[in-house]
């Protein structure tokens, strides 16, 4: 995207007009490229992915990678993509960020009139905080936690989703940690500072298609994937209000978590 005055990356299905698109935010410390199979797997799905590459220092602005993730979204709108045979629908764009990046995700939505739908996958506190300017945000949310670090002192997931101003899904991912979405190589992985999850992975690309495909493109058959009392295995149903432990859920994941 640099030659659009933007850094960063993205990736698109082979073709086709009036595609959604969704801006992903990465997360502290990391590198847009521990996202890549995520981002192929969306854009193997008919969606239009692009992901800034910027605020990756030790004290970034959270504000400003939020203003980048919507920089990104009015290049995928404004520009022609690919050979110009791939456009972007203006009515059909989301938000979406991993750690301090779904909190950026949550902070750009909110100054951005047409967003159709956001998901924060295992947001961590930013500055200013998501959860305070949550209320603002009416469109429909996905928002995953690890089930390992629910209640960390670096998971935001419970008061985010609290917070909502509109409908928004909580659900923890069993056996995972938020730093296990990161892929290959990193700065925290040398830190001792988790590892990659592979079915962490696969879970999380499953949730966030499907949710997508509903919310942005209207495919009906990924409605459950967007309703806040389906069941889907991997995963537990979170009630922010509530103080007693989730229930364990279940659902169809195997339809989204291969192809590309």
């Amino acid at each position: 995207m640099a030659i659009a005055g933007q850094p960063g990356v993205v990736f698109t299905p082979a073709e086709g007009l009036g595609l959604p698109a969704v801006a992903f935010g990465h997360g502290w410390i990391t590198n847009v490229d521990n996202y890549r199979s995520l981002l192929e797997h969306l854009a193997s799905w008919g969606i239009v992915v692009a992901a800034p590459s910027s605020e990756r220092g030790p004290f970034p602005s959270h504000l400003g990678l939020a203003t980048d993730l919507r920089t990104t979204l009015d290049i995928c709108v404004g520009v022609r993509l690919g050979s110009g045979s791939i456009s972007v629908h203006p009515d059909k764009l989301a938000f979406a960020g991993h750690g301090m990046g779904a909190g950026a995700a949550v902070l750009a939505a909110a100054k951005y009139p047409g967003v159709a739908a956001v998901a924060a996958l295992f947001p961590a506190p930013t500055s200013p905080p998501s959860e305070a300017i949550a209320p603002e945000i009416t469109v429909p949310g996905l928002i995953l936690a690890g089930g390992k670090d629910m209640k960390a002192v670096d998971s935001n997931a419970t008061t985010l989703a609290a917070a909502w101003g509109g409908d928004s899904i909580l659900r923890s991912v069993d056996k995972a940690t938020g730093n296990g979405l990161l892929e290959g190589r990193r700065v925290l992985g040398n830190l001792g500072y988790g590892k990659a999850e592979k079915k962490t992975q696969k879970t999380a690309r499953a949730l966030l298609t499907g949710f997508l495909l509903y919310t942005l493109a209207g495919e009906k058959k990924y409605e459950k994937f967007a309703e806040p009392d389906i069941d889907i295995p991997k995963t537990q149903l979170v009630d922010p209000l509530a103080e007693d432990e989730p229930e364990q859920k279940k659902s169809p994941l195997a339809l989204l978590t291969g192809r590309f």
